[in-house]
């Protein structure tokens, strides 16, 4: 009887790693989609990847919100509840900086042919990279030096993504740009330089995740 009601609740637990992972691809997905964005040269044509990207954002809003609803439903979970929420969070929050992103980019009709856009772009796809490997590491705790190599990872980056973007506003501040274009250039680096940062939230998360359960 015992077994028979754990065989019932298991695979409910196991639902989370596998809305987890689909997140965090998406993230993947979306965070390519930027650096394609941002070396497109082309309005229309960066319009097009735009859209793609408002897709995938969707789609992650619907992930997001299932695994509320899981959260709700199902009280074997694979860690602390609180923690299940604050990673559903800070992922869903990645994803609303890269788009946010790529949108403000048409919306002002900046051209995205610019040093610090394009390596901040990079980075922030690079730590994507590593919160999605850490993501996935997540249905194996006892494997921790992996995951702590993906959150070392993710801090490093995510302090190269400040050093681009410090350099990149005193770049800005010393150039002979309009005050409308600086005022466009500025707020683009620094929703970049968020989204950054919430990848190292992500870290945070996993990390004290790792730290209760490993």
């Amino acid at each position: 009887m015992a077994s028979g009601i754990l065989k019932f609740f298991l695979p409910r637990d196991r639902v989370f790693y596998s809305l987890f992972e689909q997140a965090s691809q998406n993230i993947e997905a979306i965070a390519k989609k930027l650096v394609q964005c941002v070396n497109e040269s082309d309005y229309n044509k960066r319009a097009a990847i735009i859209k793609e990207m408002e897709e995938l954002e969707h789609l992650n809003d619907d992930l997001t919100h299932e695994i509320f609803m899981e959260l709700g439903k199902n009280f074997i979970t694979p860690f602390d509840r609180e923690d299940i929420h604050a990673l559903a969070m800070s992922l869903d929050d990645i994803i609303d900086h890269i788009y946010a992103t790529a949108k403000k980019i048409n919306f002002y009709k900046v051209d995205p042919n610019d040093q610090g856009i394009l390596k901040m772009a990079d980075a922030i796809h690079e730590a994507v990279l590593a919160v999605n490997s850490a993501v996935k590491e997540l249905r194996n705790l006892k494997n921790t030096q992996k995951i702590i190599e993906c959150v070392i990872k993710i801090n490093s980056v995510e302090n190269q993504a400040d050093d681009i973007f410090d350099l990149s506003i005193e770049k800005l501040f010393d150039s002979d740009i309009d005050a409308k274009q600086l005022i466009k250039r500025r707020e683009i680096y620094q929703i970049m330089e968020v989204a950054t940062d919430k990848c190292e939230d992500v870290g945070n998360v996993i990390e004290s995740i790792v730290v209760k359960y490993a």
